[in-house]
């Protein structure tokens, strides 16, 4: 595969390392972007962790929850002037609470449910809105956890720019899981977990940190039997990094969160389990396009 100008841009974007170090990596591995990201790591050019992506959307992220039960729902717009309008905002609360209600995600049919408040369903009722503002906007993603017994608790960041759910499975008083689960979102909105715990890892994404690791390691020069126990301790680094239950809770550094959630049990005479979580970052994984001013502006005259 031919490499491009545009390829070695957005590599550099996710890894930092030189222009001429992306185009090598990419003529290494035959255009593949993950891999040559992996070959920029273990040649230890590039320390990035994990593939990057630029958040470019607007919109904003609502969250609902109601004892046992909580739901998130991201709205794009096109501009952070239309994020804050007071019909989009309160387009974006209500969706929220369809999501809680009908315990719905798929968008499709989210989109046929019906809209508070109107004769609409949710997907005219954005139509509507469209016309009215003249803005493009779209309906993104859903998401709804739930437990038997506890509450779900939710957390929303930056007026609207990261949003969390966090359910606890516990038969304790519901006000201190309420308070813990609070708690326990802000965490998950800061330290940005990619999975509950150690089980919960995918094994691809292990296979890949476990080569890139080797690799590392074997560049020190040391003993296959050193190199293994490097390995070893540095998967137990990434554990920390990635599971909700290994990583140090942010309010405690010293204490891990899966202990902070034992230790909370324990005070409260009976058992918590943590079961899960979500979090939606605004315009996570969406680019919007780039364009050059002085280009289009060029473009226009000549036209």
């Amino acid at each position: 595969m031919a490499v491009t100008a545009g390829m070695v841009k957005e590599l550099r974007e996710k890894t930092g390392a030189g222009m001429m170090d992306c185009k090598k990596a990419l003529g290494e591995t035959d255009g593949d972007m993950e891999a040559a990201v992996d070959w920029l790591r273990k040649k230890g050019i590039s320390s990035a962790a994990k593939k990057s992506t630029r958040v470019a959307a607007e919109g904003k992220v609502a969250a609902a929850s109601e004892g046992t039960k909580g739901a998130l729902v991201e709205v794009n717009c096109e501009t952070d002037f239309t994020a804050k309008n007071d019909g989009f905002v309160g387009y974006v609360d209500a969706m929220a609470g369809v999501v809680l209600a009908s315990g719905e995600t798929d968008i499709e049919t989210l989109k046929g449910q019906a809209f508070p408040g109107s004769s609409r369903n949710v997907g005219d009722e954005l139509t509507h809105l469209v016309a009215t503002i003249g803005e493009n906007m779209s309906l993104r993603r859903a998401a709804v956890l739930s437990v038997e017994s506890g509450v779900v608790a939710s957390y929303i960041h930056g007026g609207g720019k990261i949003g969390v759910l966090v359910a606890l499975e516990s038969t304790g008083d519901a006000g201190k899981l309420a308070e813990l689960g609070k708690q326990l979102a802000m965490h998950v909105a800061a330290a940005a977990p990619l999975f509950l715990d150690r089980n919960s890892v995918d094994a691809s994404a292990l296979d890949r940190e476990k080569d890139v690791l080797t690799e590392q390691a074997k560049a020190s020069g040391k003993p296959d039997n050193i190199i293994e126990k490097m390995v070893i301790g540095r998967i137990n680094k990434y554990y920390e990094e990635v599971c909700l239950l290994d990583q140090a809770f942010v309010i405690d550094p010293d204490q891990k969160v899966g202990k902070v959630v034992q230790a909370a049990g324990k005070e409260m005479g009976a058992e918590i389990k943590l079961t899960g979580f979500a979090r939606f970052v605004l315009g996570e994984g969406i680019e919007k396009e780039e364009k050059d001013f002085a280009a289009e502006v060029a473009e226009q005259i000549g036209g």
